[in-house]
């Protein structure tokens, strides 16, 4: 009953949120560090679900040069911690059907980050195109969830190719963002839920690539994930145990 009641109260926040920054995306539309300031505000509702979070190298984002940033994808919480990560000029890609979420998708779309349609490929690749077009013209950073889903506690799924070919043809380094499994680790029936811990990664080269590199590019990045998601995930068991 706490879980169904604390992620409802959640979302109404984030609902909430989303509402009262469309006044302030609407008069400076796409400026370059919404995504920074309201994921600030939005992260706050880790309080609400009661869970501790950790970032580990937080300065290696901080001090980035424009780049590609990857995280694991797991459930619709993970909005609170990456709202917490994200640095300035940073922007996201997402799905096209979160627009039509109320206030938060047209918030999301006024705050600069790209929408973009899975299900036609055509379309998908040329968004990714576009995409590193404005990391170069505008020198954002573009925060992709490489898994293409929630992992819904499946454990990491496997990467597609979008968010390397982006970085290849942009010429950016990548990071990587590996965050510790809910399902693994958090109760929301408790009053504290759990811990989160988070570790920023990189950066990974993409200087002298090529698109014949983009699938061993892919390959080695997973599994650098692979590992260190594994990692997140001890470290936060070993303290939930703690608490």
């Amino acid at each position: 009953m706490l879980k169904k009641i604390r992620i409802q109260i959640a979302f109404i926040y984030v609902a909430l949120i989303s509402f009262l920054y469309l006044f302030v995306a609407i008069f400076r539309p796409f400026y370059h560090n919404h995504v920074y300031y309201v994921g600030k505000l939005i992260g706050l509702g880790r309080y609400i679900i009661g869970v501790r979070f950790k970032l580990f190298n937080k300065e290696l984002l901080d001090q980035h040069p424009p780049c590609v940033i990857i995280s694991n994808h797991q459930h619709n919480i993970d909005v609170f911690f990456g709202g917490l990560i994200s640095p300035k000029r940073t922007v996201t890609i997402g799905k096209r059907a979160i627009f039509w979420i109320p206030f938060f998708g047209l918030m999301y779309y006024l705050t600069g980050n790209i929408l973009i349609n899975r299900k036609n490929k055509k379309s998908a690749f040329g968004t990714m195109d576009e995409a590193a077009k404005e990391i170069k013209r505008r020198q954002l950073s573009v925060w992709i969830m490489a898994e293409g889903t929630r992992s819904q506690g499946r454990g990491l799924l496997p990467f597609k190719k979008g968010a390397f070919i982006t970085a290849i043809k942009a010429e950016v380094p990548i990071y990587l963002v590996a965050i510790s499994e809910y399902h693994k680790t958090l109760n929301f029936n408790k009053i504290v839920s759990g811990n989160v811990y988070a570790n920023v990664i990189g950066p990974i080269s993409t200087a002298g690539l090529t698109l014949n590199d983009v699938e061993s590019l892919r390959a080695k990045t997973e599994n650098m994930m692979r590992e260190e998601v594994s990692k997140m995930n001890e470290l936060a068991l070993k303290n939930s145990s703690k608490s």
